[in-house]
C-alpha cells in the first residue's frame, strides 16, 4: 500500500514523473569552462568547501570522476576544472561548495603533458580510440625529421581542433556530429604551445614509429591535433595512443590523490583558503575593508596585476580580485553569504 494521501499529493489529471527523471526546466548547472553535478541523496549534505587534486585513471570519463567522489563526499556541488578524455590519466582538479568558484581561473591555468604519438596512423579522433583512417610506412621516418616537425608546430600557432571535441557547431557538439557521420570543418583558433620536446622513439612494428614527447601549452590546445598534424606534416599520419596530464597551472601529480586513496582517506585534500593561497598571490586586509570585501565591495588597488585572493584577520579567504580603474574588484566572493 503506498503513502496514505499520495494521490491527493499530485493534482488531477498530472502525470506522474518517472522515478529518476530531472523535470524540464531544471538542466544539469554548467558554468563556462567547467562543469557542477549535483545529486540527490537521503543523506544530510556534507556542506565541505575545498579542492582536491586527482590522479585520474583510464577508461573513466572526467564526468565519472566527479559522480564517484561526489558519492565518496557526500555533497552536491562538486565541479572540475578541465575535461581529460576517457584515454587520458593525470591531473583532474576537483572542487567542492564555494570553492567551485575557483574553477574558473583552473581551467584557464596553462597545461603539462607527457603523450605518446604513433606515426604511419591516422584515426577518425586522432587518437587510438578511434576508427584508423590511413596507414603508411613510417620505416623511413628519422629522429631529426621528428624533431623538425616538432620544432615547427611549437610556439603562438593557429591550431584546428580535433573533430571529436566537445567545441559546439551550431548548438551541437562536433563530436555528436562526427559520430552521426557528418563531416566537420572547425575553424583554427589561436593557441600557444610553450615546450614540445621529443624524449625518445621506439617502433612497435617496423612500418610504424612510436614518438614519446613532453607538452607544456596553453589551455584549449589539442594534443591529440598536435599528433595529427605532426604525421601530416611527415606525409605518414600521426595519431596520439597515451597522454597523462602531469600539471595544470601549479597542481601538479606530486599533489594528486588516487580515487582509492580518496576512499580510504579525506576527499577533499585543501581548504578553500589553501586553494586560494596556492593559485593566487595573497592579500591581506585589516578588519574594516574585509567586511566591505565580504559584501562584495570594491577597495582601493594596491598595483598588483592580474587576480589575486584577498584574506580577512582570521586567515579566511574572502574574495579573488582584479584591479581596474584604481580599484580592486571582486571577480569570485568567496566569503560564507551574511546571516545578519
Amino acid at each position: 500500500m503506498g503513502r496514505p494521501g499520495a494521490l491527493r499529493d499530485r493534482a488531477p489529471g498530472r502525470p506522474r514523473r518517472a522515478p529518476g527523471r530531472r523535470p524540464l526546466g531544471r538542466p544539469r548547472r554548467r558554468l563556462r569552462g567547467w562543469t557542477i553535478v549535483g545529486r540527490r541523496s537521503g543523506r544530510r549534505d556534507s556542506g565541505v568547501d575545498g579542492l582536491t587534486v586527482v590522479d585520474k585513471p583510464a577508461e573513466m570519463t572526467s564526468h565519472d570522476v566527479v559522480a564517484r567522489i561526489r558519492r565518496i563526499a557526500n555533497t552536491r556541488r562538486v565541479g572540475h576544472g578541465g575535461t581529460l578524455d576517457p584515454m587520458a590519466t593525470g591531473v583532474l582538479v576537483v572542487a567542492f561548495g564555494r570553492a567551485t568558484r575557483l574553477l574558473t581561473f583552473v581551467s584557464g591555468s596553462d597545461k603539462a603533458y607527457t603523450a605518446t604519438i604513433r606515426l604511419g596512423v591516422a584515426t577518425v579522433t586522432d587518437d587510438a580510440d578511434g576508427e584508423q583512417l590511413s596507414r603508411a610506412d613510417a620505416s623511413g621516418v628519422a629522429e631529426d625529421q621528428v624533431r623538425a616537425g616538432l620544432a615547427a608546430l611549437a610556439g603562438d600557432v593557429e591550431q584546428i581542433p580535433s573533430a571529436v571535441s566537445a567545441i559546439k557547431i551550431d548548438g551541437r557538439r562536433s563530436y555528436a556530429r562526427v559520430r552521426a557521420g557528418e563531416q566537420v570543418e572547425l575553424k583554427a583558433r589561436p593557441v600557444r604551445i610553450e615546450r614540445l620536446e621529443l624524449l625518445a622513439t621506439r617502433r612497435p612494428e617496423p612500418e610504424l614509429l612510436d614518438c614519446d614527447v613532453e607538452v607544456e601549452c596553453s589551455t584549449g590546445t589539442y594534443v591529440r591535433a598536435i599528433a595529427r598534424d605532426l604525421g601530416a606534416a611527415l606525409g605518414v599520419g600521426g595519431h596520439l595512443t597515451a597522454l597523462r596530464r602531469t600539471r595544470v597551472g601549479h597542481f601538479t601529480l606530486g599533489d594528486a590523490a588516487t580515487l582509492e586513496e580518496l576512499e580510504s582517506g579525506r576527499p577533499v585534500r585543501m581548504s578553500l583558503s589553501e586553494a586560494a593561497a596556492a593559485l593566487f598571490p595573497r592579500r591581506d586586509l585589516a578588519e574594516a575593508d574585509a567586511a566591505r570585501m565580504s559584501h562584495g565591495n570594491p577597495l582601493p588597488g594596491v598595483g598588483i596585476d592580474g587576480p589575486y585572493a584577498v584574506f580577512g584577520p582570521d586567515g579566511g579567504v574572502l574574495a579573488v580580485v582584479v584591479e581596474r580603474g584604481g580599484l580592486a574588484r571582486p571577480e569570485a566572493v568567496l566569503a560564507p553569504a551574511s546571516r545578519d
